[in-house]
């Protein structure tokens, strides 16, 4: 059945868990994400749709609703009508996990158009001053409120120059206004600037790679009624592929269903866990078949979890597995 087009082997892609007690997981309850079934998928999935100029992230997520005749749909961060690019939308029990989403880093390839031509040199010098922790002013229309912020700027790559147009990339912490960035860079270039394009490439794990248009998505639905599954498998991920960047904590089987009443997730009830968690860390709490249970607040650094034998380790925030998977 797995023919999805992401890995969820995060044993592989995580290269540094610690093992607190080495566990064997029942065949009998749970199902790997990779492996669940369509109609799950349908219920407690995401699609990463490359949204089109011209309608809202909002229109967008209904649309997919409408395709899928799903109860509910909601997207991870909205883009502006004009700007195209990665927009994932979650499905019905997973519209939860979108907040996650608002917080991930961003990457775009932006356009970017002079009043004056600029030297290569002079552009390269003034994206080097804005790479790092800048100020920024929200603009007038925006939803926060208009008060200077810092945020982070983890790169600004040219990557071509064709008179007074400068196509780059870059890679920002959430809440980061491209536009509002290409102003402040033409004044720093005291050319003055405005932006004429731009996409989105990345939302944490969502990329360029694995998004999908509306109209794939339309046509896998079509084959899926039709009897062949393989497109729309390949289309809505796993809600766990979400949390893939963030720091984790495997449990026992025995500790799940308790987990999944809401309660508090005692030392004992680990089995493996991410290297890097520190005291008061937001963690997602797994099955040891990778299936998403909850997500809380480590009351512990990785290394305080690995020696505890009996204290809490995690206060759950928010629960996503049903009660009565595991006994």
């Amino acid at each position: 059945m797995e023919v999805l087009n992401v890995n969820l082997d995060f044993d592989k892609i995580e290269k540094n868990v610690l093992i607190k007690k080495e566990s064997e997981t029942s065949d009998y309850y749970g199902i790997n994400p990779a492996n669940r079934p369509t109609n799950e998928l349908l219920k407690f999935g995401i699609v990463n749709i490359n949204k089109p100029q011209g309608p809202t992230s909002h229109q967008i997520s209904d649309y997919v609703k409408g395709i899928l005749n799903a109860k509910k749909a909601g997207h991870g961060g909205t883009l502006d009508p004009n700007v195209t690019g990665v927009l994932p939308i979650a499905l019905d029990n997973a519209t939860r996990i979108v907040q996650l989403l608002l917080k991930e880093r961003k990457e775009y390839v932006a356009l970017m158009h002079l009043h004056n031509e600029v030297s290569y040199e002079g552009i390269q010098r003034v994206f080097e001053e804005f790479t790092g922790t800048i100020k920024q002013l929200p603009p007038i229309k925006s939803a926060v409120k208009r008060q200077e912020r810092f945020r982070k700027i983890y790169f600004i790559n040219l990557m071509e120059i064709e008179g007074k147009e400068i196509l780059f990339e870059v890679g920002c912490e959430a809440g980061t206004y491209i536009r509002k960035l290409i102003h402040d860079i033409g004044l720093k270039l005291r050319t003055g600037a405005h932006m004429q394009q731009l996409v989105r490439t990345k939302t944490g794990p969502f990329t360029d790679k694995n998004w999908n248009t509306l109209h794939d998505l339309k046509d896998a639905l079509e084959e899926y009624k039709e009897g062949d599954e393989e497109p729309i498998r390949k289309i809505i991920m796993p809600v766990e592929f979400t949390v893939l960047n963030q720091k984790k904590i495997w449990v026992h089987d025995s500790a799940v269903n308790n987990l999944c009443h809401g309660s508090v997730l005692y030392a004992p009830g680990v089995s493996k866990l991410s290297d890097n968690i520190l005291e008061n860390d937001f963690v997602i709490i797994l099955t040891l078949k990778n299936e998403l249970i909850s997500y809380g607040t480590a009351t512990f650094d990785s290394l305080s979890i690995l020696n505890r034998q009996k204290d809490v380790v995690v206060v759950p925030k928010k629960v996503f597995m049903p009660v009565g998977i595991y006994k």
